[in-house]
Formats: C-alpha cells, structure tokens, sequence
C-alpha cells in the first residue's frame, strides 16, 4: 500500500512510490484482537533510488540501518508496539525520519591529540609497580 510524502526537512521530502507501507497481525498481547486485527506495520522506503537523499547520506543510513538494509537497497522498519494500527504507522514514520535526520549530520572529524606528559608519567608508573607485584610471585627461597 502506497503511503502519503513524508517531510523530512525543507530540501527533503520523500514521495510517495519511494514508501511502501504492508500490514500483518502483531504478536505478543491482545487477547482475541490479535488474531483479528492487522495492527503491525511494516514500512519499507526505497533508499538506494530515492532521488531525495544526497548520496553520503544514503552512505551514512546504511551503516545506520545495520540489518535492516535490504540487499536490493531498500530499509525496511517495523512497528507493533501498540494496540492501533494508525499508532504504530505513525511510530514507524517517525521511526523513519528520525533516522534520516540522523544520517544528514556527517560524523565529526577526530582530532589527534598526543598524551599529556603526566598521563605518560602515570602509565609507566603503574606498569613499575605491577612489574613489582608480578617479581613477588617468584620461587621462595628456603633461607
């Protein structure tokens, strides 16, 4: 089932043939209406040919994604926390977009910094004293 655009920010709104939204029933508690009602959503949004994302932050949603990247490109999220069908379409969208708001901040660059001579001091110091605990554990000699 095809689902309405999703706005994501000003330059990105996904439309409406990259989502594709399937419905099955929940597992878990509900008594009879689990065996009844579709309430679990499964949303699956075509990432690897949207024309919305900017190819590094199709990079960064697929190591964001992890298990959840479809070898043919597409993420697939689902959703049956709640009882109602139109709350967990809602989670899952949500779900969606706060990961590709994740995935549009580029990672922060290390800055290499050297260690401080008092950290320096301080590794070779407790490498001395467990040099010395480790020479107790010697032979005794009988005298």
């Amino acid at each position: 089932m095809m689902c309405p655009m999703l706005y994501i920010t000003d330059a990105i709104i996904l439309q409406d043939w990259e989502l594709t939204e399937s419905f099955m029933r929940a597992s878990g508690p509900g008594g009879q209406n689990v065996n009844k009602v579709s309430s679990a959503v499964e949303l699956r949004f075509e990432a690897a040919t949207s024309p919305s994302l900017p190819l590094p932050v199709k990079n960064r949603l697929r190591r964001l994604a992890g298990r959840r990247w479809t070898t043919e490109g597409a993420l697939v999220l689902q959703c049956d926390e709640t009882r109602s069908q139109a709350r967990n379409r809602d989670l899952v969208r949500e779900r969606l977009k706060a990961l590709i708001e994740q995935a549009l901040t580029p990672p922060k660059r290390r800055i290499a910094t050297r260690p401080t001579l008092g950290s320096k001091k301080r590794r070779l110091k407790e490498k001395k004293v467990r040099g010395e605990v480790k020479a107790m554990r010697g032979k005794v000699d009988p005298e």
